[in-house]
């Protein structure tokens, strides 16, 4: 079996004010959706990734997403590749944004 994904974010950060969300985010998404075992965890966070770029987000969750990519195996050239397919459907200037965390996360690596 793959190594269990565990996330506290949700509790450490809302547990007090949205315990009901803290949960969801913590048990649900995390402890179920993440522990599913139909794809592989390299996979999610290619779905991630393009889900948020698509949704336009690229503040923290999306580098946190993009960190988690590369530590299950997503490549620099992988991730240029993934980027640029999914910029040709969501949007050329979703790319650019991206891009710029991409670059950041993977920075060093040749």
């Amino acid at each position: 079996m793959a190594e269990k994904i565990v996330q506290t974010a949700g509790r450490s950060q809302l547990g007090e004010f949205a315990p009901m969300f803290a949960h969801l985010n913590d048990d649900v998404l995390f402890g179920e959706v993440w522990n599913a075992e139909a794809i592989d965890v390299k996979m999610k966070c290619i779905v991630t990734v393009v889900s948020l770029m698509a949704s336009g987000i690229t503040d923290a969750s999306l580098t946190y997403h993009l960190q988690n990519a590369k530590a299950h195996g997503v490549t620099k050239e992988e991730i240029a590749a993934i980027i640029t397919h999914a910029a040709m459907y969501v949007g050329w200037p979703k790319g650019w944004a991206v891009f710029r965390l991409a670059k950041e996360v993977w920075s060093g690596e040749e």
